[in-house]
């Protein structure tokens, strides 16, 4: 069960592309970004040594802090952001969380490892790709298609 300063990665994916949904900031250390370069979808970088500009950046908005591990950089930035007045949470089980629970549907698809390896490579580079720069994008492309 999540603490009350935290949202669960399933409860986090239900909210990802709606009008409610929270901004999603990762202030992971760039070790373990590098070692592991896929964002959340919608979730955009932020180095945790520029928190006074994060409340400008979110306007306003809810928001979701990501880490690697938790207990390191979300917790503080989240709670730095409470201290402002922000809405802040951070992610249940952080990066890691949200790649297990994708991990959890491919293996009640797949009962064999290889296979279910070959189906999850595309979904997670299509997710990256998606949340590296197609995030913007509307499902309208190309412009004024079916008006």
């Amino acid at each position: 069960m999540a603490a009350p300063n935290q949202i669960t990665p399933v409860q986090l994916s239900r909210l990802i592309g709606t009008p409610d949904a929270p901004a999603l900031v990762d202030v992971r250390l760039e070790d373990d970004f590098t070692q592991n370069p896929a964002l959340i979808p919608a979730s955009f970088r932020h180095v945790h040594t520029g928190l006074p500009g994060l409340p400008a950046r979110i306007g306003g908005a809810k928001s979701v802090i990501i880490c690697q591990h938790g207990r390191k950089l979300s917790e503080g930035v989240a709670a730095l952001l409470r201290s402002y007045g922000c809405a802040a949470e951070v992610l249940e089980g952080e990066a890691e969380g949200w790649a297990a629970a994708a991990s959890v549907g491919l293996s009640r698809m797949f009962r064999d490892d290889l296979q279910q390896l070959e189906a999850g490579m595309p979904l997670y580079d299509a997710l990256y790709r998606w949340a590296r720069d197609g995030f913007d994008e509307g499902h309208d492309w190309p412009a004024g298609r079916g008006q």
